[in-house]
């Protein structure tokens, strides 16, 4: 792959989590000769899920040919599940790329989409187990990497995420570089930014406030699971 023409996509799509894009944005645009596509349906700017506004850079329809696709996560994401358009674009693209990525419950849009099936991944803890309602095997880590799938935990890990992307792809010496630039060292002030390290009662309360929107999200899922098992049977 010639550094010179890499072109990498993030899907951009309303109410998704700008961290879970704009962390991996900044970390693929500091690697040599990358050409970094922000890509919606129209070229109007698209809301995330706190209100900042993004502009699309190109159109499913313009998109050129790309070596990486990346789907961030977020709130969004529930929709993406069942619109067609996206999951064709997503599928499209998914037979050209040279790595199929994902930031936290974007994996769960790959696996709407049928990419997923008995391949490792992972996303946001508090939705984990979803993935295997959709064919996958669902590892508890910052960063998966199962062949040319590479999939990143919730929000954060996304730079983790996109730093072994660029290490993939340039080698270690490039992703260290970036990652210095970046001043990326990472000293929270807290040590609770896990459920592997965070208190009993902060993972149970944390759980209890996002419960209504998980179970939400888990209705999504179970309607793709069933599309795709429908398609299957179909074929």
């Amino acid at each position: 792959m010639s550094a010179q023409t890499l072109a990498i996509g993030l899907l951009l799509y309303p109410d998704l989590t700008q961290l879970d894009l704009t962390g991996p944005f900044e970390v693929f645009t500091r690697a040599p000769g990358a050409q970094v596509h922000l890509i919606w349906k129209t070229r109007e700017p698209v809301v995330s899920d706190r209100g900042m506004a993004i502009l699309p850079s190109t159109t499913f329809e313009a998109c050129p040919k790309l070596d990486v696709l990346c789907v961030p996560g977020g709130p969004g994401q529930i929709a993406l599940m069942e619109d067609n358009d996206t999951l064709a674009f997503i599928r499209r693209k998914s037979a050209e790329v040279n790595l199929l990525t994902s930031v936290c419950t974007g994996s769960l849009v790959l696996g709407a989409a049928g990419l997923l099936q008995g391949r490792k991944a992972t996303c946001h803890w508090g939705s984990l187990s979803q993935l295997a309602l959709l064919g996958a095997e669902p590892v508890g880590e910052r960063v998966v990497r199962d062949g040319n799938l590479i999939t990143g935990a919730g929000v954060t890990s996304g730079i983790d995420f996109a730093l072994s992307v660029v290490a993939a792809l340039y080698g270690d010496e490039i992703a260290q570089a970036i990652q210095l630039q970046m001043e990326y060292d990472p000293a929270p002030p807290f040590d609770c930014g896990s459920p592997r390290v965070a208190s009993a009662e902060q993972v149970a309360r944390a759980s209890a406030q996002a419960a209504g929107f998980i179970a939400k999200r888990l209705k999504a899922t179970q309607k793709a699971a069933l599309r795709l098992s429908n398609s299957a049977c179909r074929s």
